[in-house]
Protein backbone atom coordinates (compact mmCIF):
# COMPACT_ATOMS: atom_id res chain seq x y z
CA UNK A 1 0.00 0.00 0.00
CA UNK A 2 3.29 2.49 0.48
CA UNK A 3 4.66 1.84 -2.36
CA UNK A 4 1.25 2.54 -4.54
CA UNK A 5 0.89 5.87 -2.94
CA UNK A 6 4.66 6.73 -3.45
CA UNK A 7 4.35 5.87 -6.88
CA UNK A 8 1.33 7.69 -7.04
CA UNK A 9 2.93 10.76 -5.73
CA UNK A 10 5.56 10.73 -8.25
CA UNK A 11 3.72 9.96 -11.41
CA UNK A 12 1.68 13.39 -10.08
CA UNK A 13 4.85 15.28 -9.66
CA UNK A 14 6.51 14.29 -12.90
CA UNK A 15 3.62 15.54 -14.72
CA UNK A 16 3.41 18.76 -13.05
CA UNK A 17 7.28 19.29 -14.65
CA UNK A 18 6.21 17.48 -18.09
CA UNK A 19 3.47 19.78 -18.62
CA UNK A 20 3.70 23.50 -17.29
CA UNK A 21 0.93 25.93 -17.65
CA UNK A 22 1.67 28.14 -21.23
CA UNK A 23 0.68 31.77 -20.42
CA UNK A 24 -1.71 32.99 -22.50
CA UNK A 25 -1.07 34.75 -25.58
CA UNK A 26 -4.45 35.39 -27.81
CA UNK A 27 -3.80 39.06 -27.82
CA UNK A 28 -1.37 41.74 -29.12
CA UNK A 29 1.12 42.94 -27.11
CA UNK A 30 2.40 46.30 -27.17
CA UNK A 31 5.07 45.45 -24.62
CA UNK A 32 6.07 42.58 -22.43
CA UNK A 33 3.35 42.25 -20.05
CA UNK A 34 1.23 44.99 -22.02
CA UNK A 35 -1.29 42.99 -23.20
CA UNK A 36 -4.70 44.56 -22.63
CA UNK A 37 -6.86 45.33 -25.61
CA UNK A 38 -10.08 46.04 -25.87
CA UNK A 39 -13.32 43.65 -26.83
CA UNK A 40 -14.71 42.90 -29.92
CA UNK A 41 -17.12 46.14 -30.55
CA UNK A 42 -15.66 48.10 -27.49
CA UNK A 43 -14.14 51.34 -28.57
CA UNK A 44 -10.17 51.92 -28.84
CA UNK A 45 -10.93 55.72 -26.77
CA UNK A 46 -13.50 55.75 -24.13
CA UNK A 47 -13.72 59.71 -24.21
CA UNK A 48 -17.06 60.49 -26.27
CA UNK A 49 -18.38 57.02 -26.53
CA UNK A 50 -21.12 55.69 -24.80
CA UNK A 51 -18.75 53.82 -22.24
CA UNK A 52 -17.83 57.62 -21.01
CA UNK A 53 -18.67 58.02 -17.44
CA UNK A 54 -19.35 61.68 -17.59
CA UNK A 55 -18.54 62.55 -14.30
CA UNK A 56 -19.68 65.43 -12.74
CA UNK A 57 -16.62 67.55 -11.92
CA UNK A 58 -18.29 68.82 -8.89
CA UNK A 59 -18.51 65.60 -8.08
CA UNK A 60 -14.62 65.06 -8.57
CA UNK A 61 -13.50 68.01 -6.50
CA UNK A 62 -15.58 67.14 -3.49
CA UNK A 63 -12.32 65.49 -1.99
CA UNK A 64 -9.69 68.41 -2.83
CA UNK A 65 -12.96 70.47 -1.37
CA UNK A 66 -12.85 68.56 1.87
CA UNK A 67 -8.83 68.22 1.97
CA UNK A 68 -8.21 71.98 1.75
CA UNK A 69 -10.75 72.75 4.18
CA UNK A 70 -9.35 70.69 6.85
CA UNK A 71 -5.69 71.60 6.21
CA UNK A 72 -7.27 75.88 7.18
CA UNK A 73 -8.66 73.96 10.32
CA UNK A 74 -5.45 72.26 10.92
CA UNK A 75 -3.74 75.45 10.45
CA UNK A 76 -6.59 77.36 12.83
CA UNK A 77 -5.38 74.81 15.51
CA UNK A 78 -1.58 74.93 14.77
CA UNK A 79 -1.90 79.00 15.34
CA UNK A 80 -4.00 78.63 18.55
CA UNK A 81 -0.91 76.18 19.81
CA UNK A 82 0.99 78.40 19.26
CA UNK A 83 -0.15 81.42 21.20
CA UNK A 84 -1.60 79.10 24.25
CA UNK A 85 0.25 76.60 24.54
CA UNK A 86 -2.57 74.11 24.58
CA UNK A 87 -3.99 71.44 21.87
CA UNK A 88 -7.69 72.51 20.80
CA UNK A 89 -9.04 70.24 18.43
CA UNK A 90 -12.46 72.20 18.60
CA UNK A 91 -11.83 74.94 16.05
CA UNK A 92 -15.33 76.46 17.16
CA UNK A 93 -13.84 76.58 20.57
CA UNK A 94 -10.72 78.46 19.22
CA UNK A 95 -10.88 82.31 19.80
CA UNK A 96 -10.51 84.21 17.07
CA UNK A 97 -8.05 87.18 18.88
Amino acid sequence: MKTVLIAAATVIAAAGFVAPAAAYDGTKCKAPGNCWEPKPGFPEKIAGSKYDPKHDPKELNKQADSIKQMEERNKKRVEAFKKTGKWEYDVSKISSN
